[in-house]
């Protein structure tokens, strides 16, 4: 099998799994500990706890703390929900984290247009409302946004800018002007089931899940040592290995982009995450495609959204019909895609697409 759906879940980092294992404990040891427990083993667990997020603070700006999560989605709903903001403003190519929760909170939520190419205008006007969020990266065609002029002018609006930075944290420089900014352990090579958010300094929340108080009272629940340390590791190899990523990265995607010349590119060539390549071909079936290549794991657009038989909001909101948008594939690769096998996957994906007869 040939995975290349980076943008749906990353490979867990072997560094990062050797740093869990210690954590997930067993009868013979105390890794297993509780955390927020006073005795030795639970302040062992709690030291591990301390130094994870203190290695995801570093993938994010000074001026702020991590609160640990569950996922992006819950950092997202605490940084929505928990802001009190009754009035919002989002792009409208977020994911479903974003839009849905904005919609639950404002069902007149402003939507903010993009290009063709899936960008805002940085100078896009923002005003009567509390909250605004925009994604850095986005999951469906690798678009990048301006996101420091975005916040600058949500700033003069008055209102709080929050960045959903999940396929943008530890492939590019954070957004240093964001009030809020989400992330996923899982998309940057760490553990499912873990997710954080950066709060500057200076601004409250109200919690959405009540209990014993952790996490700055803003995220009852007990933390797992292990999900927190992997997370941490796998921050650090993203900050460590940002340059090199990316020029791999970049070599793969020129590598794709030639032996799929004829497809036509979703959302713009130079704003965007190399690792998403987003095409169409007019005319192409994509569940036939996606029989016919088994041993390519790849996505006909979001994998959060597929299933509903919609043609992708993202791929609508630059333009596309509904036909133009159910010919269209994404293909996600990074850290651990290999050359040769990113190649063969094209080869067979062309080589099925000419059997269509497209």
């Amino acid at each position: 099998m040939i995975y290349l759906d980076y943008q749906a879940t990353t490979p867990l980092a072997p560094e990062a799994r050797e740093a869990m294992l210690p954590w997930l404990g067993g009868p013979d040891t105390t890794g297993f500990a509780n955390p927020h427990s006073p005795h030795r083993p639970g302040r062992a667990a709690a030291a591990a706890v301390a130094v994870a997020r203190d290695e995801v603070a570093a993938l994010l700006p000074p001026g702020g703390q991590v609160i640990f999560t569950g996922s992006a989605t819950e950092a997202l709903n605490l940084a929505i929900f928990g802001s009190g903001a009754k009035r919002l403003a989002v792009s409208a190519i977020e994911h479903a984290a974003v839009l849905d929760t904005a919609r639950a909170v404002d069902p007149g939520v402003t939507i903010l247009p993009v290009n063709g190419d899936g960008v805002l205008d940085g100078e896009t006007p923002i005003r009567g409302v509390d909250l605004v969020a925009v994604m850095q990266v986005n999951n469906e065609i690798g678009t990048v946004q301006p996101i420091a002029e975005l916040a600058q002018a949500a700033r003069r609006a008055g209102a709080l800018f929050v960045c959903d930075a999940v396929q943008g944290a530890g492939k590019l420089a954070a957004p240093a002007d964001a009030d809020m900014i989400a992330l996923s352990a899982h998309k940057l090579y760490g553990p499912k089931g873990i997710g954080a958010l950066w709060l500057r300094d200076g601004l409250s929340l109200a919690p959405l899940i009540h209990g014993g108080g952790q996490e700055h009272g803003l995220r009852s629940g007990t933390l797992s040592p292990a999900l927190c340390a992997g997370f941490g590791v796998a921050a650090r190899l993203a900050r460590e290995r940002m340059d090199a990523d990316a020029a791999h990265v970049r070599a793969l995607w020129q590598a794709a982009r030639s032996r799929l010349s004829r497809w036509t590119l979703n959302g713009s060539a130079d704003a965007r995450w190399h690792g998403n390549l987003n095409l169409r071909l007019d005319g192409l079936d994509v569940g036939r495609l996606m029989s016919d290549v088994r041993d390519v794991a790849f996505s006909a657009g979001s994998a959060c959204a597929s299933g509903s038989g919609r043609p992708s909001h993202v791929l609508t909101a630059i333009g596309l019909n509904a036909d133009q948008a159910k010919s269209s594939i994404r293909l996600g690769f990074g850290r651990y895609t290999e050359l040769q096998k990113l190649e063969d996957a094209c080869a067979r994906i062309e080589a099925a697409t000419a059997a269509q007869g497209v």
